[in-house]
């Protein structure tokens, strides 16, 4: 592609060279440089790419896009492009050598600080049920037509996210249903993106200090600009922060929750439970009639089901497949029930702090269970403060805890156990626990000891598919080794 068409739509100085350059391919990583490639240096928090401009260019770099001034001498025979923000013009200049994938489908976005994924996936089920064909991406990875890719962040990079749009469309998908960071939004991974639909879940303290957001009120700005680049904005009433984040939207408002003014609100919440059943009934009134049912516990549930409503309703998707979307609707390592026996419940969850494992536990502890067990640690090389928490949470809501391993990488899962005990003390000195290193061992302990009626949370890791020791990860999927479990000793 001509860099003149790389370049359409994007404010730039010709500084040298040539806008009749070729371009094979853009990279932002100085080690993937390579003749004809258009290099775009970067402002990072940790380093400036623009001191690998010469390297870059003695690897056969076609162009280098800059955002401050460098040295040129190392840059001859190099087409020379300045912007103002490079990153934002990676982005435009991505979706144009992609051919602008995202205007060819229905662009959904979700933003908050929980229920990102959920809500994200719950959409995507209705849709499915509708018969629409979906790309997904999100914290779980990229989903399309039956396939699955890890991501490293929850929004990629814009480069990768217009590369994944392409193979969207390629593949035959008409719709995409993303989670929307602050970080995206912040870092233009998402510039030049409009959404028909803009989905805000709640907004708490969250990714704010070095290399993130100063201040709780720049976080809640940046979720804020996702409803100045949609159509329209459903979004959460009953969050005290809904009014400040909406600030200066330019998009049309849909809402939902409980409050009475909501267009969509849930009324005659029900708890059901049973061998192969956890979640919630209720009613929803306002601009519709209808009672819905969900797969996954508690009050958070209903507030991600409304909103996944509310977006069905949005786009004119038939009642039918609302209710069969949300009705089955599954998400990975998030309450995600492992239906082994019929006498007791296990369920895996990501929850892996103190603040989301009080929530889950609140949720469960609400189905009245025998006994509500808690299986878990903590990870290496991460805060002690995350440790002392969630052992007082689960010494205080539990019933009995498992202490065992999470992603040790490289701290001695003994000295992660000693710190989760001083928590567990601190929260109640009476706790009943035992520590079982082994996550494994731990897995088939919990289900040996069950009694009928228990709800055993296996939490943590969630959706992970790996164990990370001293810094080696190897093949570790829960809910495969607990049904692997269950098979080998016929449990029923």
């Amino acid at each position: 592609m001509k860099l003149s068409a790389l370049t359409q739509g994007v404010a730039c100085t010709l500084v040298q060279g040539s806008l009749d350059t070729d371009i094979t391919d853009i990279v932002y990583d100085s080690r993937k440089a390579a003749p004809g490639v258009l290099f775009v240096c970067i402002v990072g928090t940790q380093r400036d790419s623009h001191d690998f401009a010469a390297d870059c260019a003695a690897k056969g770099a076609a162009a280098v896009v800059i955002q401050h001034d460098i040295d040129l001498s190392g840059l001859a025979g190099v087409t020379v492009l300045k912007v103002d923000n490079s990153r934002r013009a990676m982005a435009l200049m991505s979706a144009n050598l992609f051919g602008s994938p995202a205007r060819r489908m229905t662009m959904i976005g979700v933003t908050g600080t929980k229920g990102k994924t959920t809500t994200a996936h719950m959409i995507r089920s209705v849709l499915e049920a509708a018969g629409r064909k979906v790309g997904m991406i999100g914290t779980n990875g990229v989903y399309y037509m039956g396939r699955h890719e890890e991501t490293a962040n929850t929004t990629p990079e814009s480069y990768e996210l217009q590369r994944y749009f392409r193979t969207f469309v390629d593949a035959g998908c008409d719709t995409v249903v993303m989670e929307v960071s602050s970080q995206g939004l912040m870092m233009d991974r998402v510039a030049g993106i409009h959404y028909q639909v803009g989905v805000f879940t709640n907004l708490s303290p969250d990714h704010i200090g070095p290399g993130e957001h100063a201040s709780f009120e720049e976080y809640r700005s940046w979720k804020g600009q996702l409803f100045r680049r949609c159509d329209v904005g459903v979004v959460n009433i009953d969050d005290p922060n809904t009014q400040a984040l909406l600030e200066g939207h330019t998009c049309a408002l849909v809402t939902y929750g409980m409050d009475s003014r909501a267009d969509y609100r849930a009324s005659d919440c029900q708890l059901l439970r049973t061998h192969d059943f956890l979640g919630v009934t209720f009613h929803v009134s306002g601009r519709d009639e209808m009672d819905v049912k969900v797969n996954m516990p508690g009050q958070f549930s209903v507030y991600n089901a409304l909103a996944a409503l509310a977006v069905s309703k949005v786009l004119d998707l038939p009642d039918q497949a609302i209710h069969d979307g949300l009705g089955r609707c599954v998400v990975k390592g998030r309450v995600e029930l492992v239906p082994i026996s019929k006498k007791f419940t296990v369920l895996l969850d990501y929850a892996h702090n103190e603040v989301s494992t009080e929530s889950l536990l609140t949720t469960l502890r609400a189905y009245d269970p025998h006994r509500l067990v808690v299986v878990f640690g903590c990870g290496g090389n991460r805060s002690k403060l995350r440790r002392y928490g969630m052992g007082e949470i689960c010494a205080r809501m539990a019933d009995f805890s498992i202490l065992t391993e999470d992603n040790n990488r490289f701290e001695k899962v003994e000295d992660i156990l000693a710190d989760i005990r001083q928590g567990m003390l601190r929260g109640n000195p009476d706790a009943r626990f035992v520590e079982i290193p082994d996550r494994l061992d731990a897995l088939h302990y919990a289900v040996d000891h069950a009694q009928p009626g228990d709800l055993i949370a296996v939490i943590g890791k969630g959706h992970e598919t790996y164990r990370d020791r001293m810094g080696v990860k190897t093949p570790f999927l829960e809910r495969e080794l607990l049904e692997e479990y269950a098979r080998q000793i016929g449990l029923e």
